[in-house]
């Protein structure tokens, strides 16, 4: 257990990593990183061009890099590309650097909330529960092994989700020796 400063949430496509993660930063006083986000900030380009010119391999190499950099900072809220949990380095370093929250879904939810989405590289394929499935087949024991909570993705409403996972990531903290060392000194 890492009851950490840092929150990270990793997940699948669609699992709200981003919306949810806006909602947290705000109820935890922290500053909010979409890693996606930061990736194309600093390519001046987004996801799909960078797929388009490096391929999956130079896009996983620019994400290790600003995962890295985004993951030491202290007192963040991180919401991590679906992928970021492929790497090795990427997941020690995101339990040693952090409170891990796995945002569940089902590939039923996610092809309901990607219907309209066509800006995501891996999914620009014409079966996407196929390559969803497949996905979930290989990250989901990553997601699992790296979590310190995970949140099942039940809930109807982004407001509602984030309440929920709030009073999920509480509890968890209150129980864990060290956040209550943390808060009787």
């Amino acid at each position: 257990m890492n009851p950490s400063c840092n929150l990270f949430l990793i997940g699948p496509t669609g699992a709200g990593k981003t919306s949810l993660g806006r909602r947290l930063a705000a109820h935890y006083g922290l500053p909010f990183v979409d890693l996606d986000q930061e990736i194309e900030r600093q390519c001046g380009v987004d996801v799909s061009t960078v797929f388009e010119i490096e391929g999956e391999a130079g896009f996983r190499q620019r994400e290790s890099a600003t995962l890295d950099a985004c993951s030491q900072r202290a007192g963040v809220l991180l919401a991590t590309g679906a992928g970021a949990v492929l790497d090795p380095r990427n997941r020690r370093q995101l339990a040693e650097r952090g409170f891990v929250v796995w945002l569940q879904t089902s590939v039923e939810q996610q092809l309901e909330r990607l219907e309209r989405d066509h800006r995501r590289p891996l999914l620009a394929v014409p079966d996407r529960r196929a390559r969803l499935q497949t996905m979930a087949q290989v990250r989901e024991p990553l997601y699992r092994a790296l979590a310190d909570l995970a949140v099942p993705g039940e809930h109807a409403g982004v407001q509602a989700a984030a309440e929920h996972c709030a009073t999920l990531i509480d509890h968890h903290w209150q129980r864990t020796p060290l956040a209550a060392s943390q808060q009787s000194a």
